[in-house]
């Protein structure tokens, strides 16, 4: 497993020290020496390393990393750039498009968004390979939220994009009146279409963030052959 290094260990050095955590630890090590497992153990927490805490504008909240080979590298809804982009992925992309204008890219690597303050995390930071929700409940919930509660406690006002239940199960982590949230479905072939597409929280998140003296993101992510 990967370290923390940045700002995020302050808040987090708690959890090490947790028994919860030292026995998701050898589980997680266990996994990786026995099985198949995603993201490569040294991109588990990629999240935290290209989104520092004091950076954060915006949370989006996934569920657990790809299981196919090649595509999790530790943020959620993002592929490396060689996979095809992921359905749920294709749908945000058409969202971004019916509410910014952006072109829909030939890629799904979305380190442009993580770089820019989106915090993509998972709630589940692993996973088995070809077995989705395998690492359920063996502790990294606590920890995610553990992640969730400090981004919550920052002193400045931060967008939650809370999609589908299991995200927006974690709004009752969030409490403080200086942040959007904002909820709708998943955007998930199965119910992107109950409304997910015309959500448009990008324009929102972004009207938030200069309302609050924040440059708003950037959302287009660029082609990889530089055209469209």
């Amino acid at each position: 497993m990967g370290a923390i290094a940045n700002d995020w260990l302050e808040p987090l050095a708690p959890e090490f020290k947790k028994p919860y955590y030292a026995r998701l630890y050898q589980t997680v090590k266990n996994e990786y020496n026995t099985h198949i497992t995603f993201p490569p153990a040294d991109e588990i927490f990629s999240a935290f390393e290209l989104t520092p805490l004091s950076q954060v504008k915006v949370v989006i909240l996934g569920q657990d990393p790809y299981h196919d080979f090649g595509q999790a590298h530790g943020l959620c809804f993002s592929v490396k750039p060689e996979n095809d982009i992921p359905p749920s992925l294709v749908n945000i992309y058409k969202e971004l498009q019916d509410d910014l204008g952006c072109y829909i890219p030939d890629n799904g690597y979305l380190v442009k968004w993580a770089k820019q303050g989106v915090l993509l995390l998972n709630t589940v930071l692993t996973v088995r390979a070809h077995q989705a929700n395998s690492h359920r409940n063996i502790g990294w919930e606590e920890f995610t939220d553990a992640a969730i509660s400090a981004v919550n406690r920052q002193d400045r006002p931060i967008v939650f994009m809370l999609w589908g239940r299991p995200a927006q199960m974690k709004a009752e982590l969030l409490d403080n009146p200086k942040h959007l949230i904002l909820k709708a479905p998943h955007p998930s072939p199965l119910s992107a279409y109950r409304g997910f597409f015309g959500c448009r929280h990008f324009s929102q998140a972004n009207r938030f963030l200069e309302e609050h003296g924040e440059t708003p993101i950037d959302w287009q992510i660029e082609n990889i052959g530089g055209n469209h």
